[in-house]
């Protein structure tokens, strides 16, 4: 997989400007869930069953009614989703060719195959919790999640089986919080494949409504970010900007969120700046 790129996934924010808001002109522009399955055939098939689920979709929009629209946040919903699962399963397969073995190889001698399935399910579903409130949205996330994993698993595996990535899931799903704990290889990819969907088509709508605060500001620096195997550690993750405010994206969230994730040894971070700053603001009034 090359380097991850919005506009390669053809990814949009919202549309700007006027759109259509009823229930059934948000289902009209549906985005489907595409990671390459690298021949993973479990893969392939929970991104069949999500990709027909329109309950899950309906969860989705509902999430990112509340944090876009509603709290004038960022990006929560099915473009977020998207971005977030093609990174977290991007880290994960790096981390794997360099040799760091996923938790459920080592704990359950599961294949890497079934690491990536885990994955992939825990990005899909972090933010589904969003669809009740913004507070504690990743323990709502939890019990909303429960229901969606007891339909899909089975799918694929058998009873035993199913219920452990089902923990598994859940635990990187709770830990992808501020202040949680990872204590796996997967929940750690999570949480740091959530920080690194901060590019600015992410932070469009809120910057372009007005909303100038520094993370809007700072995500707006952000012109792509790339994933690739690293000279000294596993994976070198490029941080190109356009203008040094993007810098706050990476000391105050993507440190914190590498910070504790157990991905500390394995990744190294680098920010670009184009030649010539790009002017993000005229004025300024407190």
């Amino acid at each position: 997989m090359s380097p991850i790129d919005k506009d390669r996934f053809d990814l949009e924010a919202l549309p700007e400007g006027d759109f259509d808001r009823s229930l059934h002109g948000r289902f009209e522009n549906r985005i489907e869930m595409q990671v390459p399955s690298h021949r993973n055939e479990k893969l392939q098939q929970v991104l069949e069953l999500v990709n027909a689920d329109t309950d899950l979709y309906a969860l989705w929009l509902a999430a990112n009614v509340n944090a876009m629209e509603r709290l004038g946040m960022t990006d929560h919903g099915p473009v977020h989703v998207k971005i977030v699962t093609n990174i977290a399963v991007r880290l994960l397969r790096l981390l794997i060719d360099a040799g760091v073995p996923p938790a459920v190889v080592t704990h359950y001698e599961l294949e890497p195959e079934d690491a990536e399935v885990v994955v992939a399910l825990a990005a899909l579903l972090h933010d589904v919790g969003m669809s009740i409130h913004r507070e504690d949205h990743e323990a709502y996330s939890l019990f909303v999640a429960q229901d969606k994993l007891r339909q899909i698993l089975p799918e694929l595996y058998d009873t035993r089986t199913a219920t452990i990535l089902r923990s598994e899931v859940l635990h990187a799903i709770i830990a992808h919080r501020s202040g949680g704990q990872p204590l796996t290889l997967e929940a750690g990819v999570v949480r740091v494949a959530d920080a690194l969907d901060m590019a600015k088509g992410r932070s469009r709508i809120p910057f372009s409504s007005g909303s100038l605060s520094i993370h809007s500001v700072s995500a707006a620096a952000i012109e792509g970010v790339r994933l690739d195997a690293g000279e000294q550690r596993a994976i070198c993750v490029t941080v190109e900007m356009s203008n040094s405010a993007g810098l706050f994206q990476l000391d105050q969230l993507l440190r914190k969120k590498i910070k504790g994730s157990g991905l500390e040894p394995h990744v190294e971070v680098k920010a670009q700046l184009g030649d010539e700053e790009k002017r993000l603001l005229t004025d300024f009034t407190l």
